[in-house]
């Protein structure tokens, strides 16, 4: 009796394994099937951006030209110099800021409640939409600051928008350093900041690099606060930092929203500008990331 129970309980533990494997099987059919839905609906908009955009991209001048009101004349070096000024701020601005609050939230922080409160509306913060940002810009840097519609107001918005992401994927990467580092480095005698400087965040440096190339290239491709600051659809010229400015999700929505044929692969053209940009920044942020985990 004692042995056809033991059987009896095992075939039965057999078989409940054996249904939740396929079960655990169906599913991992279902997502890779979802995964490979979104990208082969991914590979058939970028081929039909680079079908009807790549002519127009290795037109001469494209690059190097001002835009205008013919489609076949118009180029988009204001809005490529927008962008580049508005990520050079933009890195100059939210690293230092958003590193060095991260530091101090994980490092020197005391726990207690308010540094929990902070903690959830950092996190909170990463997800706002890109308009409220812009919002905040246009009542903070364009009215009460002065600064009007021009590139400074732009590029302080988007660096407001890349510190939550930046401090959050920072405070990752530095509570993935090993506790024991630095309580090795207390014990031959350095100091706090000397630990951190010389161990903690040599060791953190490639989730840090990881997570500002991603928030800023989130920057340079958003359009919706660079519009409610005044971001402006045409320029004849470079912008300065006080000067009215161009970037080139406008440049690319101007585009699309005119209706001579021509513009569409303009369009096209800019936003394969964009994609090999943020690519390139992605490749950099690998290539940095690799290169410290080595050395480290």
């Amino acid at each position: 009796m004692v042995t056809s129970s033991v059987k009896t309980d095992t075939v039965e533990f057999t078989d409940h394994l054996e249904r939740r494997e396929a079960i655990g099987k169906f599913f991992e059919y279902l997502f890779l099937f979802g995964l490979l839905i979104g990208l082969f609906v991914l590979a058939l908009l970028v081929l039909n951006i680079f079908h009807d955009g790549l002519g127009r991209l290795l037109t001469p001048g494209f690059l190097t030209e001002t835009p205008s009101r013919f489609p076949e004349r118009g180029g988009i070096r204001p809005a490529l110099v927008g962008s580049f000024y508005l990520g050079i701020i933009v890195l100059f601005v939210a690293v230092p800021i958003g590193v060095g609050a991260a530091l101090y939230l994980e490092e020197y922080a005391p726990k207690t409640w308010w540094t929990a409160l902070i903690e959830v509306n950092i996190g909170n913060l990463a997800g706002v939409p890109s308009i409220v940002y812009g919002l905040l810009g246009l009542a903070v840097f364009n009215y009460l600051l002065n600064f009007g519609p021009t590139l400074i107001s732009g590029a302080l918005t988007l660096a407001l928008l890349s510190l939550p992401v930046i401090i959050v994927t920072a405070r990752e990467a530095i509570r993935a350093v090993p506790d024991s580092l630095r309580q090795a480095s207390y014990g031959l005698g350095s100091t706090k900041w000397q630990t951190i400087r010389h161990h903690v965040l040599p060791y953190a440096i490639p989730g840090i690099f990881t997570g500002v190339i991603i928030s800023v290239s989130r920057a340079i491709g958003d359009a919706a606060s660079l519009m409610v600051i005044g971001a402006v659809s045409f320029l004849t010229f470079d912008p300065g930092l006080f000067q009215r400015f161009m970037a080139l999700p406008i440049q690319i929505f101007s585009y699309i929203t005119r209706p001579e044929p021509g513009f569409a692969n303009a369009a096209a053209a800019a936003i394969i500008v964009l994609i090999l940009l943020i690519l390139a920044l992605n490749a950099i942020a690998i290539y940095l990331r690799q290169r410290y985990s080595i050395s480290n």
